[in-house]
Protein backbone atom coordinates (compact mmCIF):
# COMPACT_ATOMS: atom_id res chain seq x y z
CA UNK A 1 0.00 0.00 0.00
CA UNK A 2 1.47 3.20 -0.79
CA UNK A 3 1.61 6.17 1.71
CA UNK A 4 -0.24 9.18 0.95
CA UNK A 5 1.56 12.49 1.40
CA UNK A 6 -0.09 15.10 3.55
CA UNK A 7 -0.67 18.45 1.86
CA UNK A 8 1.47 21.14 3.53
CA UNK A 9 -1.35 24.24 4.07
CA UNK A 10 0.01 27.63 5.44
CA UNK A 11 -2.34 26.59 8.58
CA UNK A 12 -0.21 23.26 8.75
CA UNK A 13 2.97 25.91 8.94
CA UNK A 14 1.59 27.77 11.35
CA UNK A 15 0.83 25.07 13.80
CA UNK A 16 4.14 23.41 13.39
CA UNK A 17 5.95 26.80 14.08
CA UNK A 18 3.69 26.89 17.16
CA UNK A 19 4.67 23.12 18.21
CA UNK A 20 8.50 23.83 17.88
CA UNK A 21 8.96 22.58 14.27
CA UNK A 22 9.87 24.37 10.66
CA UNK A 23 10.02 23.05 7.16
CA UNK A 24 13.03 22.77 4.94
CA UNK A 25 14.04 21.43 1.34
CA UNK A 26 16.42 19.84 0.77
CA UNK A 27 17.51 21.73 -2.48
CA UNK A 28 16.11 24.23 -4.68
CA UNK A 29 14.88 21.86 -7.09
CA UNK A 30 13.54 19.42 -4.36
CA UNK A 31 9.82 18.58 -4.98
CA UNK A 32 9.17 17.52 -1.00
CA UNK A 33 9.37 19.66 1.93
CA UNK A 34 10.15 17.75 5.91
CA UNK A 35 10.37 19.12 9.13
CA UNK A 36 13.02 19.78 11.10
CA UNK A 37 13.18 19.21 15.44
CA UNK A 38 16.85 20.12 16.39
CA UNK A 39 18.54 19.08 19.38
CA UNK A 40 20.03 22.03 19.86
CA UNK A 41 17.93 25.36 18.47
CA UNK A 42 19.51 29.08 18.00
CA UNK A 43 17.92 31.53 19.53
CA UNK A 44 19.35 35.38 19.29
CA UNK A 45 18.82 37.99 22.15
CA UNK A 46 16.36 40.75 21.38
CA UNK A 47 17.37 42.35 24.88
CA UNK A 48 21.25 42.22 24.59
CA UNK A 49 21.65 41.72 20.93
CA UNK A 50 25.25 42.45 20.67
CA UNK A 51 26.13 45.63 18.20
CA UNK A 52 29.46 45.83 17.02
CA UNK A 53 31.09 49.25 16.84
CA UNK A 54 31.97 49.12 12.93
CA UNK A 55 28.05 47.99 12.01
CA UNK A 56 26.75 50.67 14.22
CA UNK A 57 28.53 53.16 12.23
CA UNK A 58 27.16 51.66 9.08
CA UNK A 59 23.65 51.36 10.33
CA UNK A 60 23.22 55.30 11.23
CA UNK A 61 24.92 56.44 8.33
CA UNK A 62 22.23 56.08 5.98
CA UNK A 63 23.82 54.32 3.48
CA UNK A 64 21.12 51.85 3.42
CA UNK A 65 17.34 52.39 2.60
CA UNK A 66 15.88 49.68 4.86
CA UNK A 67 11.87 48.80 4.63
CA UNK A 68 9.91 46.38 5.88
CA UNK A 69 7.22 44.45 3.87
CA UNK A 70 7.53 46.90 1.18
CA UNK A 71 9.04 43.50 -0.98
CA UNK A 72 8.16 40.37 0.73
CA UNK A 73 8.57 37.91 -2.61
CA UNK A 74 11.78 40.17 -3.75
CA UNK A 75 13.35 39.94 -0.37
CA UNK A 76 12.10 35.83 -0.94
CA UNK A 77 13.31 35.48 -3.95
CA UNK A 78 17.13 36.88 -2.67
CA UNK A 79 16.86 34.35 -0.32
CA UNK A 80 16.67 31.82 -2.33
CA UNK A 81 18.90 32.49 -5.27
CA UNK A 82 22.39 31.26 -5.44
CA UNK A 83 25.00 33.30 -3.72
CA UNK A 84 29.19 33.18 -3.50
CA UNK A 85 30.06 30.54 -1.14
CA UNK A 86 26.32 29.05 -1.59
CA UNK A 87 25.66 27.16 -4.81
CA UNK A 88 22.31 25.96 -3.91
CA UNK A 89 19.51 27.00 -1.14
CA UNK A 90 16.84 25.22 1.16
CA UNK A 91 14.12 27.30 -0.33
CA UNK A 92 12.17 25.54 -3.33
CA UNK A 93 9.09 26.61 -4.50
CA UNK A 94 6.83 25.23 -2.44
CA UNK A 95 8.63 27.32 0.30
CA UNK A 96 8.43 30.18 -2.10
CA UNK A 97 4.19 29.98 -2.29
CA UNK A 98 3.49 28.81 1.36
CA UNK A 99 5.19 32.29 2.89
CA UNK A 100 4.21 34.21 -0.28
CA UNK A 101 0.65 33.18 1.85
CA UNK A 102 1.43 33.33 4.71
CA UNK A 103 3.14 37.08 4.29
CA UNK A 104 -0.69 37.55 2.72
CA UNK A 105 -1.64 36.26 6.14
CA UNK A 106 0.11 38.96 7.45
CA UNK A 107 2.10 36.16 9.74
CA UNK A 108 5.57 36.32 7.49
CA UNK A 109 7.68 39.64 7.06
CA UNK A 110 10.52 40.83 5.48
CA UNK A 111 12.95 43.52 5.84
CA UNK A 112 14.89 44.99 2.75
CA UNK A 113 18.02 46.64 2.40
CA UNK A 114 18.12 49.34 -0.92
CA UNK A 115 21.10 51.07 -2.13
CA UNK A 116 20.44 53.78 -4.85
CA UNK A 117 17.48 52.07 -5.64
CA UNK A 118 18.34 48.20 -5.82
CA UNK A 119 17.66 45.85 -3.40
CA UNK A 120 21.00 44.62 -2.46
CA UNK A 121 20.02 42.94 1.22
CA UNK A 122 17.29 41.09 3.52
CA UNK A 123 15.43 38.51 4.99
CA UNK A 124 12.37 37.36 6.02
CA UNK A 125 10.37 35.39 8.78
CA UNK A 126 7.81 34.48 10.62
CA UNK A 127 6.22 36.44 13.83
CA UNK A 128 3.15 34.80 16.06
CA UNK A 129 2.75 36.25 19.54
CA UNK A 130 5.96 37.47 20.62
CA UNK A 131 7.89 34.84 18.79
CA UNK A 132 9.98 35.54 15.40
CA UNK A 133 11.10 32.92 13.39
CA UNK A 134 13.89 33.80 11.42
CA UNK A 135 14.17 32.43 8.20
CA UNK A 136 16.76 33.16 6.41
CA UNK A 137 18.89 36.44 4.40
CA UNK A 138 20.63 37.60 1.35
CA UNK A 139 23.58 40.15 0.79
CA UNK A 140 24.74 41.74 -2.47
CA UNK A 141 26.16 44.47 -0.47
CA UNK A 142 29.12 44.85 2.00
CA UNK A 143 27.14 44.42 5.65
CA UNK A 144 23.64 44.83 4.07
CA UNK A 145 22.33 41.59 5.16
CA UNK A 146 23.47 42.73 8.78
CA UNK A 147 21.78 45.83 8.73
CA UNK A 148 18.75 44.04 7.80
CA UNK A 149 18.80 42.22 11.02
CA UNK A 150 20.12 45.13 12.98
CA UNK A 151 16.32 46.93 11.83
CA UNK A 152 14.87 43.60 12.43
CA UNK A 153 15.78 43.45 16.46
CA UNK A 154 14.54 47.12 16.84
CA UNK A 155 11.62 46.73 15.38
CA UNK A 156 11.08 42.96 17.16
CA UNK A 157 12.14 45.32 20.81
CA UNK A 158 9.62 48.09 19.78
CA UNK A 159 7.05 45.20 19.30
CA UNK A 160 7.07 43.71 22.30
CA UNK A 161 9.14 39.87 21.37
CA UNK A 162 10.49 38.04 23.73
CA UNK A 163 11.94 35.14 21.52
CA UNK A 164 14.13 35.16 18.29
CA UNK A 165 14.68 31.67 16.69
CA UNK A 166 17.16 31.70 14.53
CA UNK A 167 17.19 27.74 14.08
CA UNK A 168 21.10 27.14 13.87
CA UNK A 169 23.45 29.12 15.18
CA UNK A 170 26.78 30.31 13.02
CA UNK A 171 29.79 32.21 13.44
CA UNK A 172 27.91 34.84 11.79
CA UNK A 173 25.19 34.82 14.03
CA UNK A 174 27.20 34.25 17.17
CA UNK A 175 28.60 37.72 16.55
CA UNK A 176 25.67 39.41 17.55
CA UNK A 177 25.00 37.38 20.86
CA UNK A 178 23.39 34.17 19.70
CA UNK A 179 23.35 30.68 21.46
CA UNK A 180 22.19 27.56 21.09
CA UNK A 181 20.33 25.82 23.55
CA UNK A 182 18.58 22.79 24.23
CA UNK A 183 15.32 21.52 22.72
CA UNK A 184 13.21 20.85 25.71
CA UNK A 185 14.99 24.74 27.07
CA UNK A 186 13.59 26.14 23.20
CA UNK A 187 10.11 24.78 23.81
CA UNK A 188 9.51 26.45 27.19
CA UNK A 189 10.59 29.83 25.57
CA UNK A 190 8.41 29.42 22.76
CA UNK A 191 5.74 28.37 24.43
CA UNK A 192 5.59 31.41 26.83
CA UNK A 193 6.44 33.75 24.03
CA UNK A 194 3.37 32.49 22.04
CA UNK A 195 1.20 34.15 25.24
CA UNK A 196 3.08 37.58 24.51
CA UNK A 197 0.42 39.96 22.63
CA UNK A 198 3.48 41.43 20.33
CA UNK A 199 2.65 43.42 17.20
CA UNK A 200 4.72 43.75 14.18
CA UNK A 201 5.57 47.64 14.49
CA UNK A 202 5.59 50.15 12.37
CA UNK A 203 7.52 52.64 13.66
CA UNK A 204 9.02 56.03 12.67
CA UNK A 205 12.42 56.73 11.53
CA UNK A 206 13.08 58.44 14.77
CA UNK A 207 12.10 56.05 16.94
CA UNK A 208 13.61 53.35 15.31
CA UNK A 209 16.92 54.96 15.38
CA UNK A 210 17.06 55.45 19.19
CA UNK A 211 16.03 51.86 19.37
CA UNK A 212 19.24 50.84 17.65
CA UNK A 213 21.49 53.79 19.66
CA UNK A 214 20.41 51.81 23.09
CA UNK A 215 21.73 48.63 21.95
CA UNK A 216 24.50 46.88 23.61
CA UNK A 217 27.84 48.13 21.89
CA UNK A 218 31.05 45.90 21.35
Amino acid sequence: MSRRQVEITPDLVIRAYRAGLFPMAESRGADRLYWLDPELRGVLPITGFHLPKRLRRTVLSGRFQVTADADFAAALAGCAAPAPGRGDTWINPEIEHLFGTLHALGVAHSIECWEGGALVGGLYGVALGGAFFGESMFSRARDASKVALVHLVARLAIGGFTLLDTQFLTAHLAQFGATEIPRADYKARLAAALEVPAIWPDPDAATLEAEIRAMRQG
